[in-house]
């Protein structure tokens, strides 16, 4: 891969950002070929960019009125967990690592998009009566623009990287630079449909639904 000099590295990591979290590439995981043909480690392009580290800043998320409501309507009170803050209506979730790998798009390789934005040792949690659920160390994929975490209810866990939220990118605006950060802001978040299931399950309900918006999301990183 030809080299990348430091300045294109912090472009192409927003662009890259940019892209995953955009929900534009294909939720594949493998290259779209002609009739017959498989995918091997032989047909697997190189990437444009590879981005093998990603640190700070943090995900942050405008929680929406309506998922505090429905959270009030089943008595469920939100919180954080480790180094997660909640301000004003806003959780904040800070970047610890990952990496991406960007292929160029006009290729059929797909995704595109490929690797991981990590969020070790924050949260979110819930809390009705005696029971909390904690939901830790997120992880965007940004190929198929889903986030996974660790779910554990009274300390004890339940299961680990479970598909907790979809993203949408469709309403992403554009990106932003502030000094050495890029800022993406506007892909929304919503609750899946096994984490609809996991939380109704727990606090024997029905009343959380699958893609029930759970805010918007505003992520900022570092591009240097």
């Amino acid at each position: 891969m030809r080299s990348i000099t430091k300045a294109t590295i912090g472009i192409v990591t927003a662009g890259l950002l940019a892209f995953g979290l955009g929900a534009c590439s294909s939720n594949t995981s493998s290259s779209d070929t002609s009739a017959g043909s498989t995918s091997s480690a032989a047909a697997t392009p190189k990437p444009i960019a590879s981005i093998p580290s990603l640190s700070g800043v943090d995900t942050q998320v405008a929680v929406d009125k309506g998922f505090l409501d429905a959270l009030t309507s089943l008595g469920l009170t939100p919180g954080v967990v480790g180094t997660a803050t909640l301000t004003d209506g806003v959780l904040a979730f800070p970047i610890t690592g990952g990496n991406v790998d960007y292929y160029d798009p006009n290729e059929s390789y797909r995704p595109y998009v490929q690797g991981s934005i990590e969020h070790e040792g924050s949260g979110l949690s819930l809390s009705a009566g005696g029971t909390t659920v904690e939901l830790t160390n997120f992880t965007i994929d940004p190929g198929t623009s889903e986030l996974y975490g660790d779910v554990a209810a009274n300390g004890s866990p339940v299961v680990s990287q479970a598909l907790l939220f979809d993203l949408d990118g469709s309403t992403l605006k554009p990106l932003q630079t502030a000094g050495d950060t890029a800022i993406l802001e506007g892909t929304t978040v919503h609750v899946s449909a096994d984490a609809a299931d996991l939380l109704n399950k727990t606090f024997g309900t029905t009343a959380v639904k699958e893609g029930l918006l759970v805010g918007v999301a505003k992520i900022t990183v570092n591009t240097k």
